[in-house]
């Protein structure tokens, strides 16, 4: 009996991604028309002991096809070890020290810039991102021919040919697959921080991070979810290859274990029912892949039972991620098997350890 209902748990499962893929599919990709741009950027970056990265950020933003004089860049140091020094560049650049007040250092950081930015459109992104030439011009574009107040865009990995580096490739285009499909399908509720923009209006209509400060993550989901539930028609996804922000892979399980659990402990906090949905049967699916391999082992279902759900649920995982990733990188898909394989394990042990575990994140526990 237990394994007909864990048979049924997988195929609900593969019905929620068939109705993302369907969703990825509806988002139509967006070309650049040419216009003349207008829109003021300020594109806020938290920070903390990211030495190494700032210069690569920097001159990824200096080499953007954008009039300089028409965005700035507001460095927020969370207490680095050390502090920060930069060359004069083409644009405006501010380091400022980060003003805590709640129990996420990452909102604290937006909330401190907001207080220097006097253009009406912002951009949040991460220390360890580069960008397409056309990101700011594609967004500009958007603006000008929509009536918007915050947009999400996607995120992709720079990987080497390392198993670790794919495997969390094949794990970001999945989570990128879910936000483009539920865009697509009106039901969005997830998006990136290392690429999101939004009016300073639309900020403090929503009042901030009012709510969900005491979350150390989420400043990107709780706030799209606020928006979302208060002004639906006013927020977009763009979908767009000159608008997709490249970040880096972790270079050890430990790091990454702790960066899923982080963001698997936002979860439980969603505002609207689809989200929490969508998590809960990804976990119940993995989850019952894990105990189905059992029961083969024990021998209470035959092997060809779980054969077939294997293959069931590989491909239509495989069919979203191919084309999400298809849609984020040229780096062709690699160690698939292996990693669907691995991912049931790994992710049944990230939302497990989310409900009740610490976890460690830039030298803080959390």
């Amino acid at each position: 009996m237990i394994t007909v209902v864990l048979y049924i748990i997988i195929l609900f499962y593969c019905l929620a991604i068939i109705v993302l893929i369907y969703g990825f599919t509806k988002v139509n990709t967006i070309p650049y028309t040419g216009v003349k741009p207008k829109t003021k950027f300020s594109i806020i970056v938290p920070f903390r002991n990211e030495a190494e990265n700032l210069p690569v950020l920097l001159a990824s933003l200096s080499e953007l096809n954008y009039p300089m004089e028409l965005f700035e860049v507001i460095l927020v140091d969370d207490d680095s070890e050390k502090k920060f020094k930069f060359q004069s560049l083409k644009f405006r650049i501010s380091v400022i020290n980060n003003i805590r007040i709640s129990n996420s250092p990452k909102k604290d950081a937006i909330v401190t810039a907001m207080q220097m930015v006097n253009t009406n459109w912002i951009i949040t992104t991460d220390a360890d991102c580069t960008f397409n030439a056309n990101w700011l011009l594609i967004l500009d574009n958007y603006i000008q021919l929509h009536d918007v107040a915050m947009i999400a865009g996607a995120v992709t990995y720079d990987c080497d040919n390392s198993f670790l580096h794919h495997f969390q490739q094949l794990d970001l285009a999945s989570l990128q697959g879910a936000t483009i499909g539920s865009f697509g399908i009106n039901k969005g509720f997830m998006c990136n921080g290392a690429n999101f923009a939004y009016t300073k209006s639309f900020f403090q209509e929503l009042n901030g991070f009012e709510g969900n400060d005491k979350i150390a993550s989420g400043d990107d989901v709780f706030l799209l979810q606020k928006a979302i539930a208060k002004s639906p028609e006013d927020v977009h996804y763009l979908k767009s290859e000159n608008n997709i922000v490249i970040t880096k892979p972790l270079n050890d399980w430990k790091s990454l274990f702790h960066q899923r659990v982080r963001w698997a402990s936002k979860t439980s906090s969603y505002q609207g029912t689809f989200g929490k949905g969508l998590g809960l049967f990804v976990f119940t699916g993995n989850l019952s892949w894990l105990l189905i391999l059992g029961c083969c082992f024990l021998g209470l279902t035959a092997f060809q039972n779980f054969f077939i759900l294997y293959v069931l649920k590989f491909s239509v995982d495989t069919i979203l991620i191919y084309k999400t990733n298809q849609f984020l990188t040229k780096t062709k898909i690699q160690y698939l098997i292996l990693s669907s394989l691995l991912y049931p394990f790994f992710s049944v042990s990230v939302a497990l350890y989310s409900l009740f575990g610490k976890y460690e994140w830039k030298g803080r526990r959390f």
